[in-house]
């Protein structure tokens, strides 16, 4: 309701005063009959009609609208809750409200009698944590009391300022929010509720007297989920609280299952990511179907290293030495592999076996490959260096590059597997570095054919390694040609 003139008003005003001194006769001669809750809310009842007509005597021409509203919602929320819990057993006393309910009604239509809409339904909803924000404490009541009579938890707040620490303390699923209050008033609550990382999801229904498009307009745009006219129709609230519990759990699912993908691809990182390149474990968390079993052909650069007389030198140290010199090795080795873009396939003791060319495909891979054995080959004097300084051994390493085609992907069971490649270049390569020398790196024809750089070849020769039934043409290849 708008302010208006007092002819307006009084088109409404004395058939509502009327409908309020009929209840209070007909309620003295009913109060000993009723139990203490009953009585207390029709206190409150009546409290609400002195301020009407305190509010009516004195308004002269006009009348605030805000206030109006929040009077006539208060009256009309506890005759609701009167006709409910007093009706049945009080059949006067429920004609009684029945008619203040009508007149509320006309009052509410500005004047304009009608049949009050009487629906007592009661909209199920699953229970909710209801935030209500009125600086008027029978609204705050009487929406508590509505609420909790159908199973939600209600927590109360006078201000925006006590909002907002109610918001900070608790996960609140709907806000219901008055938008007229001293000090932080509830256009400001809006909007640091929709700003806030944590609460903007809250669903935040605007419940006011005010009744201007304008007003509403602003609210929508804010980001208030719906708005209701004081004094609204419980049903109608309840139906619209259900609909924001909804919305806020599907949220908090929606959160949670995101979360849940967050830490579980953390998981895979930290864990996998020790063990596997960056790039496989990026193509398992965005291609989920590549944790299935099975591959495809791929063709490939693969790198088998290994430490000359490892074994013989293991067997002078102590095991504390040897692991840490292993581990010192294997750390740089893998460093370098990881900075070429190589796929660490497996460390079998002092052997790594690297693959160039999956689970990515680069034009590149032979080259990558051969640069990446230079840099290790480089990295031994460093590594050497660090060795005798602590009394431990020097130590050299043979590499061996091959291409060809192999299959590449999830091999094993579906209790146990791992990304890896199968395929007769594997073992050819494995034969070639057997047959490497300490500093030695041995590329096939294969590899050389697919290189796109200059690099400086030498030594060529042709092997023939057991298992293999062809010879295997090899070629030294020492550093980048200028």
């Amino acid at each position: 309701m708008t302010a208006g003139s007092s002819q307006t008003t009084t088109q409404w005003s004395d058939f509502l005063l009327r409908a309020l001194v009929e209840l209070r006769q007909v309620y003295s001669g009913a109060e000993a009959q009723l139990d203490d809750t009953a009585r207390e809310d029709f206190s409150r009842l009546f409290d609400g009609a002195r301020r009407l007509e305190e509010m009516l005597g004195q308004a002269g021409d006009t009348i605030d609208s805000h206030d109006l509203m929040n009077i006539l919602a208060a009256i009309r929320g506890y005759a609701e809750i009167l006709r409910e819990d007093v009706g049945p057993q009080q059949a006067e006393l429920d004609d009684t409200l029945a008619r203040l309910l009508q007149a509320l009604h006309t009052a509410q239509d500005g004047g304009k009698s009608s049949e009050a809409p009487q629906d007592t339904r009661i909209i199920e909803s699953e229970p909710g944590y209801i935030l209500a924000v009125d600086d008027l404490a029978e609204n705050r009541e009487l929406v508590a009391r509505n609420l909790t009579r159908i199973g939600h938890f209600v927590v109360t707040a006078a201000s925006g300022e006590e909002a907002l620490r109610a918001l900070e303390q608790s996960d609140v699923d709907v806000v219901l929010l008055d938008l007229i209050m001293p000090g932080m008033d509830g256009h400001e609550v809006l909007r640091r509720i929709k700003e806030h990382p944590d609460w903007r999801a809250t669903p935040v229904i605007v419940i006011s007297g005010r009744q201007d498009m304008d007003g509403i307009i602003e609210c929508i745009e804010a980001g208030a989920d719906d708005y209701l006219f004081k004094p609204f129709n419980q049903v109608l609230l309840q139906a619209r609280i259900k609909a924001g519990i909804e919305r806020k759990r599907w949220h908090d699912r929606e959160e949670q299952y995101r979360q849940q993908l967050e830490r579980n691809e953390k998981f895979i990182r930290a864990t996998f990511g020790r063990y596997l390149s960056d790039e496989i474990v990026t193509d398992i968390l965005e291609r989920p179907e590549g944790l299935e079993l099975g591959g495809d052909l791929r063709q490939v650069t693969i790198m088998m290293s290994d430490i000359r007389g490892f074994t013989t030198l293991s067997e002078r140290l102590a095991p504390a030495q040897v692991v840490t010199m292993l581990n010192r090795y294997l750390g740089v080795m893998t460093d370098i592999i990881m900075e070429h873009q190589g796929t660490i396939d497996e460390f079998i003791g002092d052997a790594i076996l690297a693959v160039f060319g999956a689970p990515q495909r680069r034009d590149d891979d032979a080259d990558r490959a051969v640069n990446c054995a230079l840099a290790m080959q480089a990295a031994m004097a460093d590594i050497n260096a660090l060795n005798e300084a602590e009394g431990l051994p020097a130590i050299q390493t043979g590499i061996a590059l091959n291409t060809g085609d192999v299959i590449a992907g999830n091999i094993g069971s579906e209790r146990r597997s791992k990304y890896g490649f199968v395929g007769h270049p594997m073992n050819v390569t494995s034969r070639i570095e057997d047959l490497t020398a300490g500093g030695e790196i041995l590329a096939s024809d294969s590899t050389l054919q697919n290189l796109r750089g200059k690099f400086h070849v030498s030594d060529s020769q042709e092997l023939n390694v057991k298992g293999i039934d062809e010879s295997i043409v090899v070629h030294k290849i020492r550093e980048i040609s200028p």
